[in-house]
C-alpha cells in the first residue's frame, strides 16, 4: 500500500449542469508512482470527472488539492501549467510535424540567427525528442520523420512524452488503448509503468478491464454521477467490479 503524501486529492467534487448532478460529493487520491482506474459506464462521469480535475469545468463545489495546496484552474492551460496533463484519445498531434516539433507545439524555443534573426532552435527540438523517448525507454529510428508514419503505440508514445518533457506530476489517459491492436496496447502498458517508475500519477479511463488489471493499482468505479466504490486492484476481481458499475 502506497502511503506517500497524496499528489492529486479531490475532496467531495460536484458538479451541476442547471438541475442535473453530473457529479456528487465525488472524492480520489493519486499517489506519486500510482495509476488509479476510473472506471464506469457511459454517462456514469468519468467524463465530466476529468474535466473538472483537468481545467475544462470548474467544479460547482468541492476542492482540489496538488501536493497538499487547494487550486483552481480557470482553463486546461491553466492547469498544465501546475502540472496536470490530459492526454485524450485523439493524442491532439499534428501529424506533419516531428516528435521534437510536437513536443514543442505552441511552445516552440527560437534562436537568434545572425545574431538577431528568430528561427526555429531545431537542434534543442531533436534533443528533447531524443532525451524524452530515451525516458520511456522508446527507440525510434527516425526522430525526423512526420509522426503521421508512426504506429497508434509510438504516436501514444510521443503524447506521453510531450506530457513528461514540461513536467506533469499528473497524467490523465483517456482511453489510451481504445483504437490499438494487442501488441500496441501492451506497448502503452509498458509507457504506463515506465510512468510509475518515474513518481509521476497516472488516471487512467479505460472501458477494457483487463487493461484495467494489467496497470493500475487501485479503481475507483462511478456510477451514476457518484462513487459506487474504490479498491485495491489485489483486492477485487472483474466480477466485482461489474457488480459495482452496473449497481447491485
Amino acid at each position: 500500500m502506497n502511503s506517500a503524501a497524496p499528489l492529486l486529492e479531490v475532496r467531495n467534487l460536484s458538479r451541476y449542469f442547471g438541475a442535473v448532478k453530473a457529479l456528487d460529493n465525488c472524492s480520489l487520491v493519486v499517489r506519486p508512482g500510482e495509476v488509479v482506474a476510473l472506471a464506469g459506464d457511459n454517462g456514469a462521469g468519468k467524463t465530466t470527472m476529468i474535466k473538472a480535475i483537468s481545467g475544462v469545468y470548474p467544479p460547482t463545489s468541492g476542492e482540489i488539492l496538488l501536493e497538499g495546496k487547494p487550486v483552481s484552474f480557470s482553463s486546461p492551460e491553466d492547469a498544465r501549467e501546475q502540472g496536470i496533463e490530459t492526454i485524450y484519445q485523439d493524442l491532439a498531434l499534428a501529424d506533419n510535424l516531428s516528435i521534437g516539433a510536437n513536443i514543442y507545439l505552441g511552445r516552440e524555443p527560437m534562436k537568434k540567427a545572425f545574431g538577431f534573426l528568430p528561427v526555429l532552435d531545431r537542434k534543442a527540438m531533436a534533443k528533447a525528442a531524443e532525451e524524452t523517448m530515451a525516458l520511456l525507454d522508446f527507440h525510434v529510428k527516425r526522430l525526423e520523420a512526420p509522426v503521421s508514419n508512426f504506429s497508434g503505440g509510438q504516436r501514444q508514445a510521443v503524447a506521453i512524452g510531450r506530457a513528461v518533457f514540461w513536467n506533469a506530476k499528473i497524467l490523465i489517459m483517456d482511453e489510451p488503448t481504445a483504437a490499438l491492436g494487442v501488441p500496441e496496447q501492451r506497448k502503452v502498458v509498458s509507457l504506463i509503468k515506465s510512468l510509475k517508475s518515474q513518481g509521476k500519477g497516472v488516471i487512467f479511463i479505460s472501458h477494457n478491464l483487463q487493461d484495467i488489471f494489467a496497470v493500475s493499482d487501485r479503481i475507483v468505479v462511478l456510477r451514476r454521477g457518484v462513487v459506487a466504490g474504490a479498491r485495491n486492484i489485489v483486492d477485487t476481481d472483474h466480477n466485482e467490479v461489474v457488480k459495482l458499475m452496473v449497481g447491485g
